[in-house]
């Protein structure tokens, strides 16, 4: 699952795994814009692309999209810095309780992997984009810390 799938990072990944074959049964793309699907479902005319539009703001439509699935790519943010100082909650909304919402589907889900964008601007925030992405980042790690502490625990 590529979600945020039909931005820039989405179009890219799924022209990689479409051009190197992986023996994959599907891949699905996983965003809020239609028109960009359509687009993206004519331009690679592919059986194994499934598109599912939800957004990160909303845990149900990820927990549909999320069934298994084995990988997540989570590329969903919004990116523009001018735009988030004048939308900060926006920004927060999408940037950092969609990136929860994402590693709480995956987990309810029981994805094997997760990989998630993060950006330059998160290392040494001096806006609300940057802010919101190391915010998103320092998730992560709390959960990966969470998920592999527990599962040291199962053994």
């Amino acid at each position: 699952l590529i979600v945020g799938g039909t931005g820039s990072f989405g179009k890219a990944l799924t022209t990689k795994v479409l051009e190197k074959n992986y023996k994959i049964k599907e891949i699905r793309i996983f965003s809020r814009d239609e028109k960009k699907q359509e687009d993206m479902r004519k331009n690679f005319n592919n059986f194994k692309l499934t598109f599912y539009l939800g957004d990160v703001r909303d845990k149900e439509s990820l927990n549909y999209a999320m069934k298994n699935v084995d990988y997540v790519f989570h590329a969903a943010a919004l990116k523009q810095v001018d735009t988030g100082e004048y939308n900060p909650m926006e920004f927060i909304k999408t940037n950092v309780l969609g990136s929860q919402n994402v590693i709480d589907a995956c987990i309810d889900s029981g994805v094997k992997r997760v990989i998630a964008l993060s950006t330059d601007k998160a290392s040494s925030p001096i806006n609300l984009y940057g802010a919101t992405k190391l915010t998103a980042d320092k998730l992560f790690v709390a959960a990966t810390t969470i998920a592999l502490v527990t599962e040291q625990l199962s053994v």
